[in-house]
């Protein structure tokens, strides 16, 4: 009997240990920006929200934006962000990369939580291929759910959303 628990207990640590380590490092953020523009990579620049637009990053995010700054990267119109949000407990790091104001792509890059690492998947994220942002702040695109990742695809569509609300008010600046 003494070797049967001892069985029953590494098999049940051996499942378990699957959700503790689902998260991990898919792509370092460096390397999603020089991916996204490839040689002709841009430097970084810095944006600094006024009040009228800390509150619609509150609306989208439900909480305030913890930074006083965003760095983003723009060449011909098209810009990259990196974001993060929190899922239930740590944040998720979110590569996006927004041209002529439509999603072009977005990638978990970091992914800290233990449930809902399923939202890294292409089957998930090519959802957000060619979505924009209504006046009401929503994507334009239904995002489907996946059971046990709910609050992971909630804050991926939070960080789209903000990646297209920040891209449209830089492209106003850099157009002024």
């Amino acid at each position: 009997m003494g070797k049967l628990k001892l069985l029953l207990i590494a098999i049940t640590l051996m499942l378990g240990t699957g959700a503790v380590f689902a998260g991990g490092v898919y792509q370092q953020p460096d390397e999603f920006i020089r991916e996204s523009f490839g040689a002709s990579t841009p430097e970084a620049k810095v944006f600094w929200p006024d009040e009228n637009l800390k509150q619609a990053m509150e609306n989208i995010l439900g909480h305030a934006y913890r930074g006083l700054r965003i760095r983003y990267w723009m060449d011909a119109g098209r810009s990259a962000w990196i974001l993060d949000e929190i899922g239930k407990d740590k944040p998720i790091t979110t590569g996006i990369v927004i041209n002529n104001n439509r999603l072009e792509k977005i990638r978990v890059l970091i992914f800290r939580e233990s449930r809902g690492w399923e939202v890294r998947h292409s089957f998930f994220t090519e959802q957000f291929d060619n979505a924009g942002l209504q006046d009401n702040l929503q994507l334009d695109t239904h995002i489907d759910n996946i059971s046990g990742a709910t609050l992971s695809v909630k804050a991926l569509t939070k960080v789209a959303r903000l990646a297209l609300l920040l891209h449209k008010q830089v492209t106003r600046v850099d157009a002024k």
